[in-house]
């Protein structure tokens, strides 16, 4: 594969796209935890459920702390590839931009993997209402 501007260029609309989908889920994470915390230590209110959804809150913000770093680093690598290609360098230009798309690559699996987390912290809120009628 020839990587010159064009390819590196692909990767600016996408990076930052992906950055504001990751910037978003923690920032409701971050609401979640909050919330909850005020719950238990304000007003007393302890669900019955609360040690699984705090296991499951610790794992999820430490997925979303990896998946908003791979994320970065993947933003970073493709600025490098950029650099590496204007002063000429086009095999430092290739591997600094493997390196680029294998970090997107991770980070984007740590991030299905946050959201089969979330859906089980869901599960969880549900489990202790009852549809039976």
């Amino acid at each position: 594969m020839n990587v010159d501007f064009t390819v590196t260029a692909l990767m600016f609309p996408a990076i930052p796209l992906i950055m504001a989908v990751y910037s978003n889920r923690f920032h409701t994470l971050s609401a979640l935890v909050r919330k909850l915390h005020d719950e238990q230590i304000f007003q007393k209110q302890i669900p019955s459920e609360w040690k699984k959804q705090l296991e499951n809150l610790n794992g999820r913000i430490t997925l979303l702390k990896y998946t908003l770093a791979l994320g970065g680093f993947g933003f970073l690598f493709n600025m490098l590839t950029v650099f590496a290609l204007y002063f000429g360098s086009t095999l430092m230009a290739r591997i600094i931009f493997g390196t680029c798309c294998i970090s997107m690559i991770f980070s984007i699996i740590l991030f299905i993997r946050e959201i089969f987390l979330s859906t089980n912290a869901l599960r969880l809120h549900l489990s202790d209402m009852n549809f039976n009628k």
